[in-house]
């Protein structure tokens, strides 16, 4: 084993590894065709045919649907729009409770928030770094209305089983699948499982359209409801005679017709991209076999795993340095990666402060739910001192680099014990 490069020793990845590119020709034509048209967005915001969009929107929408096996797809500009609309689509109210994880994108616990609810964080498993049952068990109360479920990284939550305890309870589970596209529970389609599921389309995921989403769902209410949030609902609530009428102010979540053109190329290619990003992380894990201190991301006995993002453990008592200096030892041979991943997010000033709308602090106002310390133990530990990522939906890697990847791996693993000197100084 060479000298490490961190020492003076030769890198181990020779170049840059190339940013991963998904656009081609097929979304160039698709483009091409929608400027041609001279549609460049079909919605209007009153009741009609056109109330739900231009005809690549529909198409879109209808393939989406049909790919992952729902009844409607309701596309939006983005997956943010997606959790708020999920919110307004299950009647949330000022003061109702919804369960979310610490560990995600910051849209997950502020979409409550756009509804007057209040976000109650529940802690992660720390193997697949998604919501726990059990938490969300101890966690739900009278107040409770909903829980939000994220496939994190790639891997599902325990879906089916967070789908019957809701059930039981008389809950909404809501799916935040941003980085799941195609992962699977139990032969099902993870955003497929709860009442809705969120896909993000944005730039840096499996497949994209620059920004959007999508919101799948099998109940004819709650698609209903999604389709009048994203387009002005308050137009059409009088021409549709609909009783229910709570949380039905509207706003624009409109995809465009660009987009959805372009999203329909993408999702005819998904197995290809996914399975390039499947292919990196499965290898990369493979090369941590046998190497003690270092845990590859779990896959769960009857799921598929997406890789998002490819998260390996590392322990530091085992290993014997600081993740830190370990990781500078990665850096130096190459091999480009990150440490932790969000700050578990009642840490934001949001939450402890808890000032929401106005100087007052609404919805926090409503609530004796204060944000205090560490509470998501598992999500702590993980950040500060385990979790050690690489982005496999960033980059186009040959065969060789993946090696090269793993060789940097395996090379600082075996020669740690060199790296005590820095981890002193």
């Amino acid at each position: 084993m060479s000298k490490l490069a961190i020492l003076g020793g030769p890198k181990t990845v020779d170049a840059t590894p190339r940013k991963y590119r998904s656009m081609g020709p097929a979304e160039k034509q698709a483009v091409a065709e929608v400027m041609d048209s001279d549609c460049l967005s079909g919605f209007y915001g009153s009741w009609g045919d056109e109330f739900l969009g231009g005809p690549r929107v529909k198409a879109f929408e209808a393939a989406w649907a049909k790919r992952f096996g729902a009844r409607h797809a309701v596309s939006v500009n983005s997956a943010t729009s997606g959790l708020f609309a999920a919110m307004g689509a299950i009647g949330l109210g000022p003061g109702d409770e919804v369960i979310v994880p610490p560990t995600t994108m910051s849209a997950t616990a502020m979409a409550p928030l756009a509804y007057g609810g209040i976000p109650v964080f529940a802690d992660i498993e720390d193997e697949t770094f998604c919501i726990d049952p059990d938490a969300v068990r101890a966690a739900i109360g009278p107040r409770t209305k909903a829980i939000i479920a994220v496939n994190l990284f790639g891997h599902p939550a325990r879906l089916h089983e967070l789908r019957a305890l809701a059930d039981e309870r008389g809950l909404h589970l809501i799916e935040d699948n941003a980085q799941a596209v195609l992962a699977a529970e139990k032969g099902k389609y993870t955003g497929t499982i709860g009442h809705i599921g969120v896909f993000s389309l944005n730039y840096h995921k499996h497949i994209h359209t620059g920004e959007g989403g999508v919101c799948l769902t099998d109940d004819d209410n709650l698609a209903l409801r999604l389709q009048m949030i994203r387009n002005h609902a308050e137009n059409v609530v009088e021409p549709l005679q609909l009783a229910d009428i709570s949380s039905l102010i509207g706003f624009n979540y409109r995809l465009g017709e660009l987009a959805a053109a372009v999203g329909t190329v993408q999702l005819a290619n998904a197995d290809t991209h996914i399975g390039i990003r499947v292919r990196l992380g499965e290898k990369l894990s493979a090369a941590l076999a046998g190497l003690e201190g270092l845990t590859a991301p779990r896959v769960r006995p009857g799921c598929t795993h997406a890789y998002y993002v490819w998260s390996a453990r590392y322990d530091e008592k085992v290993m014997g340095v600081p993740r830190e200096v370990f990781s500078r030892a990665l850096d130096a041979e190459g091999f480009p990666h990150f440490l932790g991943y969000v700050r578990p997010l009642y840490h934001l000033p949001l939450f402890q402060r808890r000032i929401g709308f106005g100087k007052t602090g609404f919805p926090f106002t409503l609530t004796n739910r204060r944000y205090e310390g560490d509470l998501c133990p598992v999500a702590e530990r993980l950040h500060r001192s385990e979790l050690l990522c690489f982005e496999t939906c960033m980059y186009d890697v040959s065969d060789a680099e993946i090696d090269q990847f793993a060789a940097a791996l395996r090379k600082v693993h075996a020669a740690r014990r060199d790296l005590l000197a820095l981890a002193k100084g």
